[in-house]
C-alpha cells in the first residue's frame, strides 16, 4: 500500500487554485480519486486544458476559469469548500527577475486575495505552496525551516511573503494554514517547452531530440529535487493532519537528499538511453551562471517526518524512472 493510498480523505469539497498546472492537475487526480469532489480556479497563463482535460467529464469535478488577481473570482470558488490546496503562482526565478511587476500581483495580491475568500467562506485550512527559495543566501546546509537568509530574486521574496502573510492570519484571524516549501518537484505533466521550463523536463526533451543540454555554471550547483509523488504525499498529509501543533507551520517538501546538475544529466542518460542507446553520448555544453540561483540546495524534512508522519517514498533515481518513462510516451 502507497503512502497516498494510506492518508483517508473523502467526501469532502476541495478548492486547487492552478489547477491545471503541473502539480495542482496531479493533486486533483489524487483528490478525485479519493472521491472528493474538486473546484479548479486557474486563468491558464502557465497551466495547460491538456492536464485538466481527463477530469471534465467527471460529475465531481468544476472547472472556473478566473483569476486570483480578481477577487469576485476568489470568492466564487471558495464557496462551499472544505479545504484550499493553493498552487496558483507565477512561479521562476528569471521570470520574476525579467517582470517583477507581474510576479508580485500574483503571488502577493493574489495569496492576499485568496486568503481573505477562504477565509470569510469559513475554509477549515488552507495548505499553500510555498519554495525552497525562501532560504535565500541562508549558507546552512540541510535547510531548517526555522533558518533562513536573505531573498535573492523577486519571486523569492513574493514566497516568503505568503508566509508572513498566512501566519498573521492565523495569529490574527484564528485561520489554519500550513505552507509546504517546494523542493525542485519533478515528474508526470511538468511542462517541457517555453522559456521558463523546469530543469528536468527541458533536459528530457533535449536530450530525447539529441540536442546537448545547457547547464548554468560548471554542473556542481546541487539540489534537493522531489518527486510528485512525495509533494501529493505532504498536501494530504497537511490536509488531514489533526494535531494543532502542526498547523500555523512550513515544511520543507522534499526527499532530503541532493544531487548536483552533473548528478543530474548522467541519471538522465542512463534512463533514457534504455529508450535510444544514442542519447548516452549526447555531449553537454556548459553556459554563464544564472542570476538569482541558489549554489546548492538540500532539506532537512526531520520536522515533517515528525508532526506529519511524512515518510517520502520515491528517491531521486525512483522519480527519475518514473518521468522519464512518461516523458519517452509523451514526446516521441
Amino acid at each position: 500500500m502507497s503512502n497516498i493510498s494510506e492518508i483517508k480523505l473523502s467526501n469532502k469539497k476541495i478548492l486547487v487554485t492552478g489547477g491545471a498546472g503541473f502539480i495542482g492537475s496531479n493533486l486533483i487526480q489524487t483528490l478525485l480519486e479519493k472521491q472528493n469532489e474538486v473546484v479548479c480556479l486557474d486563468n491558464f497563463a502557465t497551466g495547460k486544458q491538456e492536464n485538466v482535460d481527463p477530469f471534465m467529464a467527471n460529475e465531481s469535478f468544476t472547472l472556473i476559469k478566473g483569476d486570483i488577481r480578481n477577487l469576485d473570482d476568489c470568492h466564487k470558488a471558495v464557496a462551499g469548500v472544505d479545504y484550499v490546496l493553493h498552487e496558483a503562482a507565477l512561479g521562476s526565478v528569471p521570470r520574476s527577475i525579467n517582470d517583477p511587476i507581474t510576479t508580485n500581483d500574483v503571488n502577493v495580491g493574489g495569496f492576499l486575495n485568496m486568503l481573505v475568500a477562504a477565509r470569510d467562506a469559513g475554509v477549515k485550512r488552507f495548505v499553500y505552496a510555498a519554495s525552497s527559495s525562501t532560504y535565500g543566501d541562508s549558507k546552512s546546509m540541510p535547510k531548517v525551516e526555522e533558518v533562513i537568509g536573505r531573498p535573492l530574486s523577486p519571486y523569492a521574496i513574493t514566497k516568503f511573503v505568503n508566509e508572513l502573510y498566512a501566519d498573521t492570519f492565523f495569529k490574527v484571524y484564528g485561520f489554519e494554514t500550513i505552507g509546504l516549501r517546494y523542493f525542485n518537484v519533478f515528474g508526470r505533466r511538468q511542462d517541457p517547452d517555453g522559456a521558463y521550463a523546469a530543469v528536468i523536463p527541458k533536459f528530457v526533451n533535449q536530450l530525447i531530440n539529441h540536442e546537448s543540454p545547457v547547464v548554468n555554471g560548471d554542473g556542481e550547483y546541487s539540489r534537493d529535487f522531489t518527486y510528485i509523488d512525495n509533494v501529493i504525499e505532504m498536501n494530504l498529509r497537511a490536509l488531514t493532519v489533526e494535531d494543532k501543533a502542526a498547523v500555523n507551520q512550513v515544511y520543507n517538501t522534499a526527499f532530503g537528499e541532493r544531487a548536483t546538475l552533473n548528478d543530474l544529466l548522467t541519471s538522465l542518460k542512463d534512463n533514457l538511453a534504455e529508450y535510444d542507446a544514442k542519447i548516452k553520448d549526447i555531449e553537454v555544453v556548459y553556459g554563464p551562471l544564472r542570476a538569482g540561483d541558489v549554489p546548492h540546495s538540500l532539506a532537512s524534512i526531520e520536522k515533517a517526518k515528525k508532526l506529519l508522519n511524512y515518510n517520502p517514498e520515491f528517491s531521486l533515481q525512483q522519480g527519475l524512472k518514473e518521468a522519464v518513462n512518461w516523458y519517452w510516451e509523451k514526446l516521441k
